[in-house]
């Protein structure tokens, strides 16, 4: 009995040691399925560096791979290990089921490796790109983890002692499977959708009474027709809206005012999970809360006759997570009446806004530092690129989020490399980049599928009393300074134009659960960061070696401004 105790003893440590949440290396998965080898990692952005921690339950050499197929053959493999003379490290490749063989260019680094009395543990790195032609290219598709170790520091033939899993290691999602798993349905039952190309159908709702607060921790779209269904946001309602609804969106009724999100799906998107120490709020004091369901419709083919019951089915549990989930809403704000249009005939131009945290406080005290693990980008058909910037006492310290390669039709919640951490005082900025030189008309910022957005949801922990930090250039007597768009306006009208939009003074809204707003109209113009890039060069000792660096902009400054309602 003794014996089994402590052998339960060891394991909950084990357990509890793998599980402990880093916010440089976030993820963390077993890679078997005795809990033997834990696989942690984290990275800077999908144009880093990568950082690997394994640890398995051995004192011998362990080894670790990418591989193509799940097996050894073109794998992409280290092997390292604490030895008698010391830590060793290698960086090589399979050519088949043999011994792996040395790269002749050292790609990973080694960080650290230690020994305790029954595990090794190894931390090591690379570039995100491969700059060797015996490098796996790690992207944002799933990808195929392999591991082996031995019981000695002597490498040879593993043995049973190997594995593969099927990992995301760009956006990795957490899959929990509690015993009697229950959700929420937050759903639209056949909805007659109109014959127009683009309609927001709304329904406000009461959940079922739960008198304890309850997590949600998984979102789960439940898509009836996926060729109309643009995007589904389920947003909380302020105390003070208390009548059920159904109908159009923004129609003057009072579920108008109910702009809490609580989940978001877009075109493309899949199920999202919250990490393990995270979950959204429900039930106990917030059990009379009602809710409101928006559902985008974009029907460019103007057909009849389709009914929808799509929506949402929210995941939930009554073991509370140490911190409750917040999503802020940022992005450019498409105002009625605004004049501030995109011209046609263009390859890339850009709208911007600003969030300057600093006004958190008048509605919000104290505020705590905000901890972002996940991010939703959006624009519509003409968007090519978001970046989302953050900066401290005016200088950018990092990207909150950034897609070079916006896809209108995958449009998912990215889980980001490492925690990021938005202290009191620092801006958010959101750049969007649209070309349309497909089009020979202005396009406006708008709700329809064919106007444009700059939209991006931040997901955070500790939850604070805000919903939305939004901005927009104060356009008014704009029209006399726009370009004629009786005509296809050139490149440079077009960029005198951009920069005229960037001069504009910013005026920001920040708004909490109870629409309290705070509107301030100095917002600032900061200058974006270019983004990663991975550069190979020679070194003096002739092998090349992988570099990633970020470079600033100079010249004229970019004022950001951010928030916008999808």
């Amino acid at each position: 009995m003794h014996a089994l105790l402590l052998f339960l003893y060891l394991l909950l440590a084990w357990t509890e040691g793998a599980k402990a949440m880093d916010p440089t290396m976030p993820f963390m998965v077993f890679l078997d399925q005795d809990h033997l080898v834990c696989l942690k990692w984290g990275f800077d952005d999908q144009y880093g560096t990568i950082t690997f921690q394994l640890t398995v339950n051995t004192t011998g050499w362990v080894g670790f791979g990418l591989s193509p197929n799940g097996g050894m053959k073109g794998a992409d493999i280290v092997i390292g290990g604490l030895g008698p003379s010391g830590e060793y490290f290698k960086d090589l490749h399979a050519t088949g089921y043999s011994m792996p063989v040395e790269d002749e260019e050292q790609s990973y680094t080694l960080l650290s490796v230690h020994e305790n009395e029954e595990q090794t543990i190894m931390t090591f790195e690379r570039s995100i790109q491969a700059c060797d032609k015996n490098d796996f290219h790690i992207t944002d598709h799933p990808i195929n983890v392999i591991y082996a170790y031995g019981t000695i520091d002597e490498i040879s033939y593993h043995g049973q002692r190997r594995g593969v899993k099927q990992l995301n290691l760009l956006n990795y999602m957490p899959r929990t499977h509690p015993n009697n798993p229950r959700y929420l349905s937050a759903t639209v039952e056949s909805v007659m959708v109109p014959a127009t190309k683009t309609y927001y159908h709304c329904k406000l709702m009461a959940f079922p009474q739960l008198n304890t607060a309850h997590h949600i921790y998984q979102i789960v779209p439940v898509i009836d027709n996926p060729d109309i269904v643009h995007h589904m946001l389920l947003y909380s309602c302020p105390v003070y809206v208390t009548e059920l609804h159904e109908g159009q969106c923004y129609m003057g009724d009072p579920g108008d005012a109910c702009f809490g999100v609580v989940a978001s799906w877009g075109v493309g998107g899949q199920a999202f999970e919250f990490p393990e120490n995270v979950g959204f709020r429900i039930g106990g004091e917030e059990r009379d809360t009602l809710y409101r369901l928006e559902i985008h419709y974009s029907n460019p083919q103007e057909k009849t006759g389709i009914k929808d019951s799509s929506g949402l089915r929210l995941y939930y549990t009554t073991d509370l997570r140490e911190h409750d989930v917040g999503i802020l809403f940022t992005g450019v704000l498409a105002m009625e009446g605004m004049q501030y249009n995109i011209p046609p005939n263009t390859s890339q131009f850009h709208t911007y806004g600003v969030c300057s945290t600093a006004h958190f406080s008048q509605l919000v005290n104290p505020v705590p530092d905000l901890q972002v693990f996940a991010v939703l980008l959006h624009t519509h058909l003409a968007g090519r690129k978001v970046r989302v910037g953050h900066f401290r006492d005016g200088q950018q310290i990092d990207f909150l989020g950034l897609d070079e390669n916006y896809d209108f039709e995958m449009q998912h919640i990215a889980s980001l490399g490492h925690i990021k951490t938005i202290k009191q005082g620092d801006e958010i900025a959101v750049e969007c980049t649209y070309n349309t030189t497909n089009r020979t008309e202005a396009t406006k910022l708008g709700l329809a599928t064919t106007d444009e957005m700059c939209l991006a949801f931040l997901f955070y922990y500790p939850a604070i009393n805000i919903t939305t930090c939004i901005s927009h250039p104060d356009t008014e007597g704009i029209a006399s300074n726009g370009p004629d768009y009786d005509e296809i306006p050139d490149h440079s009208e077009i960029d005198d134009y951009e920069t005229y939009l960037k001069t504009l003074p910013q005026i920001q809204t920040v708004i909490d659960n109870n629409l309290t707003t705070v509107v301030s109209t100095n917002g600032t113009i900061r200058e974006m960061m270019e983004m990663f890039t991975v550069t190979c060069e020679k070194s003096s000792a002739s092998s090349r070696r992988c570099t990633s660096w970020m470079v600033n902009l100079t010249g004229i400054s970019i004022l950001q401004v951010l928030a916008s309602i999808i």
